[in-house]
């Protein structure tokens, strides 16, 4: 296994980056807007700030785990982070380990939230014209976009340098990333 210390630098800046920037939104929204108290606050028309304090996985999935859930998420989402962390020392691609610094960050923010206040911070709420999404985070924003980043590459990549086949082995003579 070779490490690559630029990838994992790299990755572990923009983990930093994600993590503190959705550490200090969620300080600011609870302690200096103080939305607990408002309940809900519209931004402007499509976006408010509507306080969510959420004790399950993504989109509410396994909410009725309680305090042995909050365990089982944070372990869980900590032995995700290792392997991310291993990933991102692995890639040579800066920005594959940049997309997965995002990921780790995110994770580790939404970890300590659970570890803190016995569930995680949410409170961006986006909507238009009857339609809602769930109400989110920075580090549930980072997330997302960084996994449609990683999707987005790997596709890109299979079309740049040729297609694989069934057992994602790469065809001979069509190269590989």
């Amino acid at each position: 296994m070779k490490l690559h210390y630029r990838s994992l630098s790299l990755g572990l800046v923009s983990a930093c980056a994600v993590f503190v920037l959705d550490q200090l939104t969620k300080y600011w929204i609870l302690f200096d807007f103080r939305l607990p108290e408002k309940g809900s606050v519209a931004v402007f028309p499509g976006l408010n700030f509507t306080m969510v304090w959420n004790h399950a996985i993504t989109f509410g999935m396994l909410g009725g785990a309680g305090a042995a859930g909050r365990l089982l998420f944070s372990t869980v989402s900590l032995a995700i982070v290792a392997g991310l962390l291993v990933w991102m020392a692995r890639t040579q691609r800066l920005v594959i380990a940049l997309l997965l610094g995002a990921i780790t960050g995110g994770a580790v923010g939404n970890v300590l939230d659970r570890l803190r206040y016995g569930a995680v911070v949410d409170f961006i709420h986006a909507h238009a014209f009857g339609w809602s999404w769930y109400v989110f985070n920075v580090a549930d924003a980072a997330i997302v976009c960084s996994v449609i980043g990683l999707i987005l590459d790997s596709l890109y990549a299979d079309r740049q340098h040729g297609m694989r086949d069934a057992h994602g082995a790469v065809r001979p003579g069509t190269g590989d990333r």
